[in-house]
Protein backbone atom coordinates (compact mmCIF):
# COMPACT_ATOMS: atom_id res chain seq x y z
CA UNK A 1 0.00 0.00 0.00
CA UNK A 2 2.78 2.28 1.09
CA UNK A 3 4.24 1.36 -2.61
CA UNK A 4 1.45 2.39 -4.09
CA UNK A 5 0.56 5.88 -2.43
CA UNK A 6 3.83 7.14 -3.49
CA UNK A 7 3.43 6.06 -7.44
CA UNK A 8 0.07 7.64 -7.57
CA UNK A 9 1.33 10.79 -5.56
CA UNK A 10 4.42 10.80 -8.11
CA UNK A 11 1.64 10.84 -10.77
CA UNK A 12 -0.54 13.68 -8.99
CA UNK A 13 2.33 15.71 -8.46
CA UNK A 14 2.44 15.63 -12.49
CA UNK A 15 -0.47 16.17 -13.48
CA UNK A 16 -1.01 19.33 -11.79
CA UNK A 17 -1.11 22.65 -13.31
CA UNK A 18 1.27 24.53 -11.22
CA UNK A 19 0.69 27.76 -13.67
CA UNK A 20 -2.99 27.88 -12.07
CA UNK A 21 -4.32 27.36 -8.89
CA UNK A 22 -5.81 24.08 -7.81
CA UNK A 23 -8.89 23.70 -5.58
CA UNK A 24 -8.96 21.35 -3.00
CA UNK A 25 -12.26 19.60 -4.69
CA UNK A 26 -9.81 19.57 -7.89
CA UNK A 27 -7.25 17.59 -6.15
CA UNK A 28 -9.48 15.25 -4.74
CA UNK A 29 -11.24 14.74 -8.48
CA UNK A 30 -7.97 13.91 -9.84
CA UNK A 31 -7.29 11.85 -7.45
CA UNK A 32 -10.72 9.53 -8.34
CA UNK A 33 -9.38 9.66 -12.02
CA UNK A 34 -6.34 8.14 -11.05
CA UNK A 35 -7.85 5.20 -8.83
CA UNK A 36 -9.97 4.53 -12.23
CA UNK A 37 -6.65 4.23 -14.13
CA UNK A 38 -4.53 2.62 -11.86
CA UNK A 39 -4.99 -1.55 -12.37
CA UNK A 40 -3.49 -2.48 -8.62
CA UNK A 41 -6.29 0.03 -7.03
CA UNK A 42 -9.04 -2.37 -8.09
CA UNK A 43 -6.90 -5.56 -5.49
CA UNK A 44 -8.38 -3.34 -2.21
CA UNK A 45 -11.80 -2.89 -0.75
CA UNK A 46 -13.38 0.18 -0.75
CA UNK A 47 -12.50 1.04 2.73
CA UNK A 48 -9.08 0.87 1.81
CA UNK A 49 -9.75 3.27 -1.10
CA UNK A 50 -11.12 5.40 0.80
CA UNK A 51 -8.21 5.71 3.63
CA UNK A 52 -5.84 5.72 0.58
CA UNK A 53 -7.56 8.73 -1.02
CA UNK A 54 -7.44 10.46 2.31
CA UNK A 55 -3.74 9.53 3.11
CA UNK A 56 -2.65 11.14 -0.56
CA UNK A 57 -4.61 14.40 -0.70
CA UNK A 58 -3.50 14.79 3.31
CA UNK A 59 0.03 14.06 1.92
CA UNK A 60 -0.11 16.90 -0.43
CA UNK A 61 -2.57 19.43 0.68
CA UNK A 62 -2.21 18.44 4.84
CA UNK A 63 0.26 17.36 6.98
CA UNK A 64 0.37 14.01 6.13
CA UNK A 65 -0.46 11.25 8.16
CA UNK A 66 -0.38 13.78 11.21
CA UNK A 67 -4.11 15.09 9.89
CA UNK A 68 -5.22 11.68 11.29
CA UNK A 69 -3.66 11.89 14.77
CA UNK A 70 -5.30 15.72 15.02
CA UNK A 71 -8.41 14.14 14.62
CA UNK A 72 -8.21 11.63 17.19
CA UNK A 73 -9.11 13.16 20.45
CA UNK A 74 -7.60 10.77 22.81
CA UNK A 75 -4.20 12.05 22.19
CA UNK A 76 -2.90 14.75 24.22
CA UNK A 77 0.80 15.36 23.11
CA UNK A 78 2.54 14.21 19.53
CA UNK A 79 6.30 13.44 19.36
CA UNK A 80 8.58 13.35 16.38
CA UNK A 81 12.13 12.19 16.59
CA UNK A 82 12.98 12.53 12.89
CA UNK A 83 11.54 10.79 10.46
CA UNK A 84 11.08 6.79 11.44
CA UNK A 85 10.65 7.25 15.31
CA UNK A 86 6.91 8.61 16.47
CA UNK A 87 5.20 8.83 19.30
CA UNK A 88 1.79 9.66 21.08
CA UNK A 89 0.53 10.34 24.10
CA UNK A 90 -2.56 9.02 25.26
CA UNK A 91 -4.43 9.59 28.58
CA UNK A 92 -0.56 10.45 30.26
CA UNK A 93 0.47 7.16 29.28
CA UNK A 94 3.48 7.20 25.90
CA UNK A 95 3.23 4.74 22.84
CA UNK A 96 5.27 4.29 19.52
CA UNK A 97 3.17 4.32 16.68
CA UNK A 98 3.74 2.54 13.46
CA UNK A 99 2.98 6.03 11.42
CA UNK A 100 6.23 7.39 10.12
CA UNK A 101 7.58 10.02 7.43
CA UNK A 102 8.73 8.22 3.88
CA UNK A 103 11.85 10.92 3.69
CA UNK A 104 13.49 13.90 5.51
CA UNK A 105 12.48 15.38 2.70
CA UNK A 106 8.23 14.64 3.44
CA UNK A 107 8.84 15.68 7.43
CA UNK A 108 10.67 18.85 5.74
CA UNK A 109 7.63 19.49 3.45
CA UNK A 110 5.25 19.39 6.66
CA UNK A 111 7.58 21.47 8.74
CA UNK A 112 7.58 24.52 6.28
CA UNK A 113 3.39 24.10 5.80
CA UNK A 114 3.15 24.42 9.61
CA UNK A 115 5.75 27.52 9.95
CA UNK A 116 4.04 28.97 6.56
CA UNK A 117 0.67 29.15 7.76
CA UNK A 118 2.12 30.96 11.08
CA UNK A 119 3.99 33.55 8.92
CA UNK A 120 7.30 32.18 10.53
CA UNK A 121 10.61 31.06 9.35
CA UNK A 122 12.66 28.11 10.66
CA UNK A 123 15.47 26.90 9.29
CA UNK A 124 19.43 26.12 9.50
CA UNK A 125 20.16 29.40 10.77
CA UNK A 126 16.94 29.81 13.09
CA UNK A 127 16.50 26.05 13.28
CA UNK A 128 13.89 26.66 16.63
CA UNK A 129 10.43 27.64 16.32
CA UNK A 130 7.90 27.93 18.25
CA UNK A 131 3.59 28.15 16.53
CA UNK A 132 0.57 26.54 16.75
CA UNK A 133 -1.93 25.02 14.26
CA UNK A 134 -5.07 25.87 12.86
CA UNK A 135 -6.91 24.14 15.86
CA UNK A 136 -4.79 25.93 18.61
CA UNK A 137 -2.25 23.13 19.37
CA UNK A 138 0.69 24.20 20.35
CA UNK A 139 4.09 22.76 17.88
CA UNK A 140 7.67 23.05 18.77
CA UNK A 141 10.38 22.20 16.12
CA UNK A 142 14.02 21.77 16.48
CA UNK A 143 16.17 21.39 13.35
CA UNK A 144 20.05 19.98 12.52
CA UNK A 145 22.50 21.40 13.39
CA UNK A 146 20.53 21.94 17.02
CA UNK A 147 18.83 18.92 16.46
CA UNK A 148 21.02 15.59 16.13
CA UNK A 149 18.79 12.94 15.61
CA UNK A 150 16.72 14.31 12.48
CA UNK A 151 14.04 17.50 12.73
CA UNK A 152 12.35 17.20 15.90
CA UNK A 153 8.15 18.31 16.14
CA UNK A 154 6.53 17.97 19.24
CA UNK A 155 3.01 18.68 19.34
CA UNK A 156 0.74 19.52 22.23
CA UNK A 157 -3.12 19.44 21.89
CA UNK A 158 -5.80 21.04 23.75
CA UNK A 159 -9.04 19.99 23.61
CA UNK A 160 -11.73 21.60 20.86
CA UNK A 161 -14.31 22.80 23.05
CA UNK A 162 -12.84 24.22 26.50
CA UNK A 163 -12.55 21.98 29.57
CA UNK A 164 -14.87 23.70 32.32
CA UNK A 165 -14.76 23.11 36.02
CA UNK A 166 -17.59 20.67 36.16
CA UNK A 167 -15.53 17.92 33.30
CA UNK A 168 -12.54 18.63 35.68
CA UNK A 169 -14.81 18.04 39.49
CA UNK A 170 -16.09 14.72 36.88
CA UNK A 171 -11.98 13.79 36.30
CA UNK A 172 -11.36 13.90 39.84
CA UNK A 173 -9.10 16.77 38.97
CA UNK A 174 -10.35 18.99 41.53
CA UNK A 175 -12.99 18.94 44.61
CA UNK A 176 -15.58 20.72 44.40
CA UNK A 177 -15.45 22.69 47.68
CA UNK A 178 -12.11 24.01 45.60
CA UNK A 179 -13.36 24.43 42.48
CA UNK A 180 -16.48 26.42 44.37
CA UNK A 181 -13.87 28.73 46.60
CA UNK A 182 -11.98 29.58 43.38
CA UNK A 183 -15.24 30.65 41.90
CA UNK A 184 -15.68 32.84 44.35
CA UNK A 185 -12.03 34.29 44.22
CA UNK A 186 -11.69 34.93 40.33
CA UNK A 187 -15.49 37.05 40.75
CA UNK A 188 -14.06 38.63 44.01
CA UNK A 189 -10.91 39.66 41.91
CA UNK A 190 -8.29 38.00 43.31
CA UNK A 191 -5.31 38.23 41.27
CA UNK A 192 -4.43 34.05 40.33
CA UNK A 193 -0.95 32.46 39.95
CA UNK A 194 -1.17 28.59 38.61
CA UNK A 195 2.26 26.35 38.94
CA UNK A 196 3.22 23.14 37.54
CA UNK A 197 5.01 20.74 35.57
CA UNK A 198 4.63 20.55 31.35
CA UNK A 199 1.45 18.68 30.67
CA UNK A 200 0.05 19.32 34.34
CA UNK A 201 -2.78 20.86 33.04
CA UNK A 202 -2.03 24.76 33.89
CA UNK A 203 -3.40 26.12 30.16
CA UNK A 204 -7.16 23.36 31.05
CA UNK A 205 -7.12 25.01 34.68
CA UNK A 206 -6.53 29.09 33.57
CA UNK A 207 -9.43 28.48 31.04
CA UNK A 208 -11.75 26.26 33.00
CA UNK A 209 -11.62 29.75 35.95
CA UNK A 210 -12.12 31.96 33.17
CA UNK A 211 -15.72 30.74 33.13
CA UNK A 212 -15.98 32.57 35.92
CA UNK A 213 -15.11 35.98 34.88
CA UNK A 214 -17.89 38.30 35.07
CA UNK A 215 -19.07 38.89 31.79
CA UNK A 216 -19.25 42.57 31.66
CA UNK A 217 -15.58 43.03 32.42
CA UNK A 218 -12.67 44.41 29.53
CA UNK A 219 -10.11 41.06 29.67
CA UNK A 220 -6.38 41.15 27.53
CA UNK A 221 -5.00 37.33 27.24
CA UNK A 222 -1.02 37.89 26.05
CA UNK A 223 0.72 34.71 24.98
CA UNK A 224 3.23 33.45 23.51
CA UNK A 225 2.04 31.34 21.25
CA UNK A 226 -2.31 31.76 21.15
CA UNK A 227 -3.62 28.36 23.53
CA UNK A 228 -5.82 30.07 25.48
CA UNK A 229 -9.90 29.35 24.73
CA UNK A 230 -11.53 31.87 27.35
CA UNK A 231 -15.12 30.93 27.91
CA UNK A 232 -17.64 33.65 27.25
CA UNK A 233 -15.97 36.90 27.30
CA UNK A 234 -17.69 39.52 24.41
CA UNK A 235 -14.60 42.37 25.54
CA UNK A 236 -11.64 40.13 24.87
CA UNK A 237 -8.34 40.93 23.28
CA UNK A 238 -5.91 38.19 22.45
CA UNK A 239 -2.31 39.35 21.87
CA UNK A 240 0.74 37.10 20.36
CA UNK A 241 4.09 37.41 20.19
CA UNK A 242 6.14 37.96 17.17
CA UNK A 243 9.65 36.46 16.61
CA UNK A 244 11.98 38.74 14.47
CA UNK A 245 12.54 37.48 10.84
CA UNK A 246 14.31 37.86 7.64
CA UNK A 247 12.30 40.60 6.23
CA UNK A 248 13.06 42.96 8.87
CA UNK A 249 9.82 42.57 11.21
CA UNK A 250 11.37 43.24 14.66
CA UNK A 251 10.62 40.58 17.23
CA UNK A 252 7.75 41.91 19.92
CA UNK A 253 7.69 40.54 23.34
CA UNK A 254 5.92 39.69 26.14
CA UNK A 255 6.94 42.46 27.92
CA UNK A 256 6.41 44.83 24.99
CA UNK A 257 2.55 43.25 25.15
CA UNK A 258 1.70 43.70 28.53
CA UNK A 259 3.27 47.24 28.56
CA UNK A 260 1.12 48.30 26.01
CA UNK A 261 -1.81 46.34 27.10
CA UNK A 262 -1.85 48.40 30.38
CA UNK A 263 -3.03 51.57 28.07
CA UNK A 264 -6.17 49.27 26.51
CA UNK A 265 -8.42 50.14 29.47
CA UNK A 266 -8.20 46.23 30.87
CA UNK A 267 -10.11 45.43 33.82
CA UNK A 268 -8.02 41.90 34.35
CA UNK A 269 -4.77 41.10 31.93
CA UNK A 270 -4.10 37.22 31.53
CA UNK A 271 -0.62 36.25 30.64
CA UNK A 272 -0.70 32.60 29.39
CA UNK A 273 3.05 31.98 30.88
CA UNK A 274 5.81 33.63 32.30
CA UNK A 275 9.46 32.24 31.67
CA UNK A 276 11.98 34.77 32.13
CA UNK A 277 12.48 39.11 32.19
CA UNK A 278 8.76 39.59 31.62
CA UNK A 279 7.79 38.64 35.23
CA UNK A 280 8.82 42.22 35.98
CA UNK A 281 5.58 43.27 33.72
CA UNK A 282 3.41 40.97 34.75
CA UNK A 283 3.69 41.64 38.36
CA UNK A 284 3.49 45.47 38.04
CA UNK A 285 0.65 44.92 36.33
CA UNK A 286 -0.83 42.39 39.18
CA UNK A 287 -0.03 45.31 41.11
CA UNK A 288 -1.38 48.10 39.20
CA UNK A 289 -5.08 47.78 40.01
CA UNK A 290 -6.36 44.89 37.45
CA UNK A 291 -7.46 42.61 40.09
CA UNK A 292 -8.51 39.43 38.89
CA UNK A 293 -5.49 39.05 36.66
CA UNK A 294 -3.88 35.29 36.02
CA UNK A 295 -0.77 33.93 35.38
CA UNK A 296 1.29 30.59 34.83
CA UNK A 297 4.11 29.47 35.00
CA UNK A 298 6.84 26.33 35.18
CA UNK A 299 7.43 24.94 38.52
CA UNK A 300 7.85 21.15 40.88
CA UNK A 301 6.39 22.94 43.61
CA UNK A 302 4.29 26.06 44.88
CA UNK A 303 7.28 26.95 47.01
CA UNK A 304 9.30 26.65 44.10
CA UNK A 305 7.21 28.16 41.64
CA UNK A 306 7.78 31.48 43.89
CA UNK A 307 12.08 31.16 43.97
CA UNK A 308 11.42 30.79 40.21
CA UNK A 309 9.91 33.99 39.96
CA UNK A 310 12.07 35.90 42.13
CA UNK A 311 14.89 34.37 39.59
CA UNK A 312 13.09 35.46 36.75
CA UNK A 313 12.19 39.24 38.06
CA UNK A 314 15.79 39.52 38.34
CA UNK A 315 16.47 38.54 34.73
CA UNK A 316 14.59 42.01 34.34
CA UNK A 317 15.68 44.14 36.85
CA UNK A 318 18.61 44.14 39.59
CA UNK A 319 16.70 45.53 42.81
CA UNK A 320 17.49 43.26 46.43
CA UNK A 321 15.49 40.24 46.87
CA UNK A 322 13.62 41.99 50.06
CA UNK A 323 12.04 44.06 47.15
CA UNK A 324 11.49 41.56 44.93
CA UNK A 325 9.88 38.91 47.18
CA UNK A 326 7.60 42.08 48.59
CA UNK A 327 6.33 42.34 44.87
CA UNK A 328 5.49 39.38 44.61
CA UNK A 329 3.38 39.01 47.70
CA UNK A 330 1.82 42.43 46.72
CA UNK A 331 0.55 40.86 43.16
CA UNK A 332 -0.25 37.58 43.56
CA UNK A 333 -2.98 36.38 46.33
CA UNK A 334 -3.57 32.96 45.29
CA UNK A 335 -1.09 30.16 44.42
CA UNK A 336 -2.74 27.12 43.07
CA UNK A 337 -0.04 24.45 41.94
CA UNK A 338 -0.85 21.59 39.64
CA UNK A 339 0.59 18.12 39.16
CA UNK A 340 0.60 14.13 37.80
CA UNK A 341 -0.06 11.62 40.51
CA UNK A 342 1.34 8.04 39.99
CA UNK A 343 -1.78 6.85 37.29
CA UNK A 344 -0.62 9.85 35.19
CA UNK A 345 -3.75 11.58 36.25
CA UNK A 346 -3.45 15.78 36.24
CA UNK A 347 -4.72 16.94 39.68
CA UNK A 348 -4.97 20.25 41.51
CA UNK A 349 -2.36 19.27 44.46
CA UNK A 350 -2.05 22.35 46.84
CA UNK A 351 -3.93 26.21 46.60
CA UNK A 352 -1.73 28.15 48.74
CA UNK A 353 -2.73 31.92 50.02
CA UNK A 354 0.01 34.57 50.36
CA UNK A 355 -0.44 35.87 53.13
CA UNK A 356 2.30 38.81 53.05
CA UNK A 357 5.99 39.68 53.16
CA UNK A 358 7.41 39.16 57.14
CA UNK A 359 10.48 39.03 58.04
CA UNK A 360 12.27 39.03 55.12
CA UNK A 361 10.22 35.82 53.70
CA UNK A 362 6.70 35.29 51.69
CA UNK A 363 4.27 34.07 54.50
CA UNK A 364 1.67 31.43 52.56
CA UNK A 365 -0.65 28.99 53.84
CA UNK A 366 -2.27 26.20 52.78
CA UNK A 367 -5.65 25.90 51.99
CA UNK A 368 -6.12 23.03 50.18
CA UNK A 369 -3.35 19.70 49.67
CA UNK A 370 -4.07 16.94 47.71
CA UNK A 371 -3.05 13.98 50.52
CA UNK A 372 -2.80 11.15 47.85
CA UNK A 373 -6.40 10.31 47.80
CA UNK A 374 -8.39 13.90 47.42
CA UNK A 375 -7.67 16.89 47.77
CA UNK A 376 -8.21 18.48 51.23
CA UNK A 377 -9.06 21.34 52.90
CA UNK A 378 -6.83 22.42 55.26
CA UNK A 379 -7.36 26.31 56.28
CA UNK A 380 -9.71 29.65 55.43
CA UNK A 381 -8.18 32.00 53.48
CA UNK A 382 -7.43 35.34 55.49
CA UNK A 383 -7.56 38.25 53.20
CA UNK A 384 -11.25 38.08 52.97
CA UNK A 385 -11.22 42.06 52.00
CA UNK A 386 -12.02 41.07 48.44
CA UNK A 387 -14.60 38.57 48.61
CA UNK A 388 -16.28 41.50 51.26
CA UNK A 389 -16.49 43.48 48.73
CA UNK A 390 -17.86 41.58 46.28
CA UNK A 391 -20.60 40.30 48.73
CA UNK A 392 -19.12 37.12 48.90
CA UNK A 393 -17.98 34.37 51.23
CA UNK A 394 -15.80 31.54 51.69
Amino acid sequence: MDDLQKKLEERLLQSINYTMETSDEEILSEIDTLFLEEPAIRIHTVEERKKLKEKIFCSLRGLDFLEQLLKDDTITEIMINGTDMVFVEREGRMEKIQEHFSSQEKLMQVIGKIAGECNRTVNEVSPILDARLADGSRVNIVLAPIALNGPVVTIRRFYNNPVTMEQMIAWNSISREAAEDLRRMVMAGYNIFISGGTGSGKTTLLNALSGYIPKDERIITIEDSAELKLQDIPNLIRMETRNENVEGCHAITIRDLIRSSLRMRPDRIIVGEVRGAEAVDMLTAFSTGHDGSMSTGHANTAKDMLSRLENMFLMGMDIPLAAIRKQIASAIDILVHLGRTRDKKRKVLEIMELEGFVDGEIRMHTLYRYDGNALIKEGEIKNDKKLKAAGLKL
